[in-house]
């Protein structure tokens, strides 16, 4: 089968950064899917595991987390799909990731397509609407419903692949005043249209760029990138007994005790966890994407498909790469068909 791997570490736009190669075909376990994938897209995930996890003994490593397709075959244990059906999930780190044409999935964490979106709209959703709803509900511990509770919620990076989930998620399925953080003027505008009440510049003190808008204080922050930079301004611009959760490797350690004056909690939010660890709940992130797919049909939550990079191989990855690299990437990137 076709894929596309990396053999060794190197810049996004070296041109053996990654390559297109030929690899066998994988064979399902009990619980796996065995899917032809028809569309992957591209996280930051990809582009840090590039740069700095060598693959093994010289082997190629394939990366993608984050897929939809149609299932081509089942394991033995399997209850929850059969072969024909059209499904979509963000995969495993511990595994072998999806740009290829066929990829093994535990079923736990894969649910049915959206049915009015086409392969690359669907792939553009399941990493980033896992991360987005376990931070928001199992994290931040934000209650489902529209009445308002007096509670807000500060997205740093609001225009990205988890923040145009999270602004939808929070404006749509909560009560809360939802603040996001975009730097420039396509990206200001991306973030209104998907449904924050307000948007403010992350590129100015944050506090400063809040009193602006008449808000004080904000009871909830999601900080989904540069959070060791914004990590003082967001301390100050938490209410007391606020909570603070992030998805961001900070390239400094952060500092808890500034947390301790005022009660504040902090929250780490990785959608691997379940998987990696094969936890008892693991299947609530089929769940979770079963509610998505109906959420998006009923016209409630609506693809974050920011580009189309075409079809997949190693050169149009590459661009993806670097484009995710450069910060100023807008949604998701997609790319459809070996």
């Amino acid at each position: 089968m076709k894929a596309v791997a990396y053999y060794q570490s190197l810049p996004a736009d070296h041109a053996d950064a990654l390559q297109d190669i030929e690899l066998p075909a994988p064979t399902p376990g009990p619980r796996d899917l065995l899917v032809e994938v028809m569309a992957i897209s591209v996280n930051p995930v990809d582009t840090k595991i590039r740069r700095n996890v060598a693959p093994e003994d010289g082997a190629a490593k394939v990366l993608g987390w984050d897929a939809s397709g149609i299932v081509k075959a089942v394991g033995s244990d399997v209850s929850l799909f059969q072969p024909g059906d059209r499904v979509y999930y963000a995969g495993a780190i511990n595994r072998v990731g999806a740009n290829s044409e066929l990829h093994v999935v535990d079923e736990r964490i894969v649910g049915r397509m959206p049915a009015k979106l086409a392969f690359a709209e669907a792939a553009a959703l399941p990493l980033t609407a896992i991360t987005a709803w376990e931070l928001l509900f199992e994290r931040l511990q934000i209650t489902q419903g529209n009445t308002d509770l007096g509670q807000s919620l500060l997205i740093v990076g609001a225009a990205g692949g988890v923040g145009s989930i999270l602004v939808q998620l929070a404006r749509q399925l909560t009560g809360l005043t939802v603040i996001g953080t975009a730097s420039r003027p396509e990206t200001q505008a991306w973030v209104r249209q998907l449904g924050a009440h307000h948007v403010i510049d992350h590129r100015q003190p944050l506090s400063e760029e809040l009193k602006r808008i008449g808000i004080n204080q904000v009871t909830h922050v999601a900080s989904l990138t540069q959070t060791d930079q914004h990590y003082a301004q967001l301390v100050e611009a938490l209410a007391p007994q606020g909570r603070l959760a992030l998805i961001d490797d900070p390239e400094q350690p952060l500092d808890i005790m500034p947390l301790k004056r005022k009660s504040l909690s902090l929250h780490w939010e990785l959608m691997f966890t379940r998987s990696l660890f094969e936890t008892a709940d693991m299947i609530e992130q089929h769940r979770l994407l079963q509610r998505v797919a109906e959420l998006v049909d009923a016209g409630t939550l609506k693809t974050t498909l920011g580009e189309h990079f075409g079809s997949i191989n190693a050169a149009n990855l590459g661009r993806a790469h670097a484009l995710l690299e450069s910060g100023t990437a807008r949604g998701k990137i997609v790319l459809e068909g070996f």
